[in-house]
């Protein structure tokens, strides 16, 4: 898909926030700092759109980013960050729980994992919450350039065993240094959007 037009609609902590025009939505999760903006901004081909940072815990809001007039890219806030209190953190999984449970516009749900190191507790959890509620996302194994062709294949094995996936197939590795898997992300999106 050519992006032609992205742009920042809302960043919304609450239900009464949510756009209101209907789009399918495709909503992006995982641990702080796993590179959810940069996979944003990978895809659209623009460098600033999703705010990054290298402090973790900077998103703390649903960031709703209008793509081409046809979806949004929801940016939910980071789990798992040590930082922030217990009470934040909380604020947040509430936040993130009650738009998967109640948005009926979420299409498609990716799990960004960062492919360096097995998935976290979190990671696990989170995974085990989508799954449990018929939610199945697809996993996304972040900052594959960072790790040696040999090893790709070994971190995706590894992301499989642990989530206990049907197949390694189901893990997309992704880089925004190298694009890889950018293609196989954009053919997901493009087939729930039909």
């Amino acid at each position: 898909m050519k992006v032609t037009k992205a742009e920042i609609v809302i960043s919304a902590v609450a239900e009464a926030q949510y756009p209101d025009d209907n789009l399918p939505e495709i909503v992006l999760l995982g641990r702080s700092n796993v590179g959810k903006s940069t996979f944003v901004n990978t895809l659209i081909e623009r460098r600033g759109l999703a705010r990054t940072s290298s402090q973790p815990g900077k998103t703390q809001t649903m960031n709703f980013y209008r793509i081409n007039d046809q979806f949004h890219f929801v940016d939910m806030p980071g789990y798992g960050y040590a930082k922030a209190s217990k009470t934040e953190r909380e604020k947040w999984g509430k936040m993130i729980e009650k738009y998967l449970r109640n948005r009926n516009n979420a299409t498609l749900i990716f799990q960004l994992i960062d492919s360096r190191h097995e998935p976290s507790e979190d990671d696990i959890l989170m995974y085990e919450w989508l799954v449990h509620y018929g939610l199945n996302p697809l996993i996304i194994g972040t900052k594959a350039d960072k790790i040696s062709k040999i090893n790709q294949k070994k971190s995706v094995n590894r992301i499989a065993n642990i989530l206990n996936l049907r197949s390694a197939q189901e893990v997309i590795l992704f880089s925004s240094e190298t694009k890889l898997g950018k293609e196989v992300v954009w053919e997901h999106i493009e087939n729930v959007l039909k």
